[in-house]
C-alpha cells in the first residue's frame, strides 16, 4: 500500500489540502498520514512582542504555548475525525523538531506529499510560493502535490512533455501513483521555442509509444514561441479544473523550460493543484 503524507500546520487546518489528498488517496488505494509539524519554537503568536510589553512574559508565554498546544491537538483530532467519516486508513505524525529538514527526511519513505501552497511555517507574512515551498520542491525526495486554496475536483490532466528526462520521468511517476486516473481527459502539453514553423514532439516515436501504452486515450497539444508565456495563456484559457503534472523543480541550466520559474509563475497564476517530481 502507498503512502501518502498530507502535510499540515496545526494552527490553521488547510481544508483543501485535506480534501485533495482524501481525492488522491482514494484514487490510488493508498494510506494517507497526516503529518503535522509542530516545530517547538514556532508559535501562533508573537514572542518579541510578548516579551516587550508583557509585565509577567513567563507566565504569559505558559497561557500562550498552553493555548497554542490545545489548537494544534485540536486540529490532529479533526484530522482523524474526518478520515474516520471517509473510511479510509491514516496514521498520524507529529513532529517537533525543524519543519522543513523533518518533512525533507520523511519523504525518503513516503510515496507522495500533499501540500498548500501558501503553507509558510512562521507567523510571518510571505508570498507564494512562499519559501519553506521553495525550499521543500528543491530538495525532496518523493513527488509532491502542491494545492491550491479551493479545492475543484480534476476535469483533466495535463502532462508537461518538453523530451526532457525529467518530464518524462514525472509522467512515469504520476503513472505509477494513479494507474487507474484513466476516467479523465489526459493532454500532452508541449511547446515549439525555435524557429521551425510547424514543429514537432520531442522523441515522437518513443514519446507515442510510451504515452499509448500507458495512455492510450489520451491527445497531445503543441504550442509554439516562449514556453513560460504559452503554457499560462493555454491553462489560463482552459477552462478546465487542470491537474498539472511538472517534470522538475530545481535550478539547472540543462533545463530548457522545467524550471523554478515555471512552476512559480503557474502557483502564481492558476488556482489548480500541480504535481511536481524531480528526476
Amino acid at each position: 500500500m502507498k503512502n501518502f503524507l498530507a502535510i499540515f500546520d496545526g494552527y490553521n487546518l488547510s481544508k483543501s489540502t485535506f480534501e485533495y489528498a482524501l481525492l488522491l488517496a482514494k484514487k490510488s488505494g493508498s494510506r494517507l498520514t497526516g503529518v503535522f509539524l509542530d516545530a517547538f519554537f514556532y508559535h501562533n503568536y508573537n514572542l518579541t512582542k510578548v516579551l516587550k510589553v508583557s509585565s509577567e512574559p513567563e507566565k504569559d508565554m505558559k497561557e500562550l504555548n498552553e493555548k497554542d498546544q490545545l489548537q494544534r491537538d485540536e486540529s490532529v483530532h479533526q484530522f482523524q475525525r474526518l478520515c474516520e467519516e471517509a473510511k479510509i486508513e491514516y496514521a498520524v505524525h507529529r513532529d517537533n523538531s525543524l519543519a522543513l529538514v523533518e518533512l525533507q527526511y520523511e519523504s525518503i519513505f513516503a510515496d507522495l506529499i500533499i501540500i498548500n501552497e501558501c503553507e509558510k511555517f512562521t507567523w510571518h507574512d510571505d508570498q507564494k510560493p512562499t519559501n519553506f515551498i521553495k525550499e521543500l520542491l528543491a530538495d525532496v525526495q518523493c513527488p509532491v502535490v502542491v494545492s491550491p486554496n479551493t479545492f475543484k475536483a480534476p476535469e483533466k490532466i495535463v502532462l508537461l512533455y518538453d523530451g526532457s528526462p525529467s518530464s518524462i520521468y514525472a509522467i512515469k511517476m504520476f503513472n505509477y501513483l494513479f494507474t487507474d486516473w484513466r476516467d479523465l481527459p489526459i493532454e500532452i502539453l508541449s511547446v515549439n521555442e525555435g524557429n521551425i514553423e510547424n514543429g514537432y514532439l520531442p522523441g515522437t516515436i518513443l514519446m507515442t509509444d510510451f504515452i499509448s501504452r500507458h495512455f492510450p486515450n489520451s491527445n497531445y497539444k503543441l504550442l509554439h514561441g516562449n514556453a513560460d508565456e504559452k503554457i499560462l495563456a493555454y491553462l489560463t484559457e482552459s477552462g478546465k479544473n487542470d491537474f498539472i503534472v511538472l517534470g522538475a523543480y530545481r535550478r539547472s541550466k540543462f533545463s530548457r523550460w522545467f524550471k523554478p520559474s515555471l512552476a512559480d509563475v503557474l502557483m502564481n497564476n492558476l488556482n489548480v493543484p500541480l504535481f511536481i517530481a524531480h528526476h
